[in-house]
């Protein structure tokens, strides 16, 4: 098979990985629910991933723009950095008891696919335009369904629908809600449950955005935005507002409209500040703002196990400067026979599992893919996702959002799609 022929293939693969992220948890909960062996269902993006990479190497290899980039540039290197420091330090853990083999594999599973992703979407769009050309319909046609089905869920279907397929305490919740209210049902349509929903929808709504049909546009966001807040997920929102409001700055070319911009600004942020302390005492604003009211029956509200975990997190993080290991924390730690950690925000996660050189490297990462994506700002798709990302970034402030193989192949994996065009254009712009 020639090189043409080749990326035209990997290029509908990828294709078809993105439109079925938003689904996977729904249908691999199913598939484990009825046939066991559940997470053997889950890895199949992993196991086209790892099939992908020896093809993506060998495409790169043989362009020798790509070959140049990827022997200049400090993205790769870092990657590679970053790849090599969580195999050491996970062999390091297995090695003194840290770690057990099932969260070390699930640990570096979580934390490195989405930067190998990245890396094969990169390769294989910067020799073949197919993706570039249909980025819109695969992010937004699945979106549409996943938004419409977390307001069925909401508005018709019974609030435990999703046990007729599998969810449950041994898979993923069939429903959550806020502080323990059954009033105050939290949505999570086909996604692992209302948080990741919340982050995801960040990203699908700032696509929605785009769309070019005025009055189908409206009604898309209306009813996406209807989705996002029946997630209850603060920082969801908190995402998406920082999202919208920096796109649409990048998006101004009048230095007049950039002041009208400020001033929208700032009404809103003290329309919205002033709106939650006047109504703070409303139980509606309490629930859905606050997670919790003066009637809450709850021994403990989430805003305090919060706090609890992020004073936690940073101390980990303090105390030990080269981590414990890949897989001693977040999501994989349940899978661990020591504690779990969750410190509720990524950066410490990556910090507790492979410490500050992994934090630094991490950060370093993000920095440097943001200002790649900066530098093709004029395109619409990489301003979408740097605004994106920005948001994003907040919402892994608080959670783990990068550790929802949803939310972060689909972002990482559209980055790659965005930046691919640096590979036709002259190397002194992509030399970082």
């Amino acid at each position: 098979m020639n090189d043409v022929a080749l990326t035209r293939k990997l290029s509908w693969i990828i294709a078809i990985v993105l439109i079925l992220l938003p689904f996977h948890a729904f249908f691999t909960t199913w598939l484990g629910s009825n046939f066991g062996h559940l997470d053997s269902w889950r890895i199949w993006k992993e196991l086209i991933i790892v099939a992908l990479s020896p093809l993506a190497i060998w495409l790169a290899w043989r362009e020798p723009s790509i070959k140049k980039w990827l022997k200049t540039s400090w993205l790769p290197r870092l990657i590679l950095l970053y790849t090599f420091v969580y195999i050491i330090l996970g062999a390091r853990a297995l090695l003194i008891g840290n770690v057990n083999r099932n969260a070390l594999i699930y640990g570096l599973l979580i934390d490195l696919r989405f930067l190998g992703f990245f890396m094969i979407c990169l390769v294989v769009s910067s020799k073949n335009e197919f993706l570039k050309r249909h980025w819109q319909k695969i992010v937004v046609i699945p979106a549409l369904i996943v938004i419409s089905f977390g307001i069925l869920q909401r508005f018709v279907l019974p609030y435990d629908f999703l046990k007729h397929f599998g969810y449950g305490p041994k898979t993923i919740p069939a429903y959550q809600t806020v502080d323990n209210k059954i009033d105050y049902r939290r949505i999570q349509s086909t996604l692992r449950g209302a948080n990741p929903l919340g982050a995801y929808l960040v990203l699908a709504i700032m696509f929605l955005w785009m769309k070019r049909h005025k009055v189908l546009n409206i009604i898309a966001l209306a009813v996406a935005g209807t989705a996002l807040f029946y997630t209850y997920s603060r920082s969801a929102w908190l995402g998406l507002f920082i999202a919208a409001g920096l796109f649409s700055y990048w998006s101004l070319r009048d230095k007049k409209a950039k002041q009208y911009w400020y001033l929208t600004a700032v009404i809103f942020i003290v329309v919205t500040l002033a709106g939650v302390v006047i109504f703070r005492n409303n139980q509606v604003v309490q629930n859905t703002v606050f997670h919790t009211d003066t009637t809450s029956t709850s021994v403990e509200s989430s805003n305090e196990d919060r706090v609890e975990a992020l004073n936690n997190g940073i101390q980990d993080v303090v105390r030990e400067p080269i981590g414990r290991g890949p897989g001693t924390a977040g999501p994989a730690s349940f899978r661990n026979n020591h504690t779990p950690r969750i410190a509720e925000n990524y950066f410490l996660q990556v910090g507790q599992e492979v410490g500050w050189l992994g934090m630094m490297l991490f950060m370093m990462i993000n920095l440097l893919v943001a200002r790649l994506l900066w530098q093709q700002k004029q395109d619409i798709l990489a301003r979408i996702l740097l605004a994106v990302f920005v948001g994003l970034t907040i919402v892994n402030m608080f959670s783990h959002a990068w550790t929802d193989d949803t939310l972060a192949l689909l972002w990482w994996g559209m980055t790659g799609i965005a930046l691919s065009v640096m590979m036709n254009k002259k190397q002194k712009h992509v030399q970082i």
